[in-house]
């Protein structure tokens, strides 16, 4: 069967951020370079933030800012360019920091409470290149992945809810066609290869209620976690990969399927 990369996307800032790229740099068990290298930390105090930065042991989902905590957040999108972090709304620049100074940092914080007066204070921005701020660098099995959605398989969850799923609700890193739906998950321990490098499937990925969120809106009309569990009597959607060794990976690329 012939698969291929269809689209890429990464995530400068856990959660809050999704970004069309054409190619990206993947290093051995770090991931894809850049991804979800920052995140926000959630109602703890500095000590607490600096800890939860450096280890990623001392990381829980409560403490940060998610699109399942704070749901307001889903209509503003970061770009990271140049060293520059930006916040963005409907495509218009609201704040542009260096991330590196910690004066920049608290500026950037206390915009987005500006804006969002409602998030749990106080809020700080954190930064991790080693471990960045993936959903599996807070669990008790801490490793850097990447995430692979299956297209096909986004299709048919709207086909049998009869309602429109935007794939971006799932926010992966790499989508892909030419599988039928529901095959990635019989990959789970397997090796496959993207553009010959090699990448462990590690679980598949549960979801939690920021799926229900249309993409850059508030709206969470749809209950689609709900959805998941009624359809496939489970909560998944896509799998995760951890990176066997370095490469890139480009929109168009095949994928090799485990033997």
């Amino acid at each position: 069967m012939n698969c291929s990369i269809s689209s890429i996307y990464y995530c400068p800032v856990k959660t809050l951020s999704f970004q069309s790229i054409e190619s990206c740099n993947v290093k051995k068990e770090l991931g894809m370079i850049n991804d979800r290298i920052f995140a926000f930390s959630r109602g703890v105090d500095l000590e607490k933030a600096n800890s939860m930065e450096a280890d990623p042991n001392d990381r829980k989902l409560i403490n940060l800012l998610t699109l399942k905590n704070s749901p307001a957040l889903n209509k503003y999108n970061f770009t990271y360019k140049e060293g520059k972090l930006s916040l963005n709304l409907k495509e218009k620049e609201i704040i542009s920091i260096l991330p590196d100074k910690n004066e920049e940092r608290i500026k950037l914080s206390e915009k987005l409470i500006e804006l969002e007066n409602s998030l749990a204070k106080p809020i700080f921005l954190l930064k991790n290149t080693e471990f960045p701020f993936f959903d599996t660098t807070h669990s008790n099995n801490i490793f850097n992945s990447i995430s692979l959605i299956n297209l096909n398989t986004v299709r048919d969850f709207e086909k049998k809810i009869n309602e429109k799923v935007e794939f971006e609700r799932f926010r992966g890193n790499f989508y892909f066609e030419g599988l039928d739906a529901g095959e990635e998950r019989n990959w789970i321990g397997k090796v496959i290869k993207i553009n010959n490098v090699s990448f462990k499937v590690e679980k598949n990925i549960p979801r939690c209620v920021a799926i229900n969120l249309k993409p850059k809106t508030d709206d969470n009309s749809l209950n689609l976690l709900k959805s998941l569990k009624k359809t496939y009597n489970h909560f998944d959607m896509g799998i995760y990969l951890s990176v066997l060794e370095d490469g890139k990976i480009n929109v168009g690329d095949k994928i090799q399927l485990p033997q």
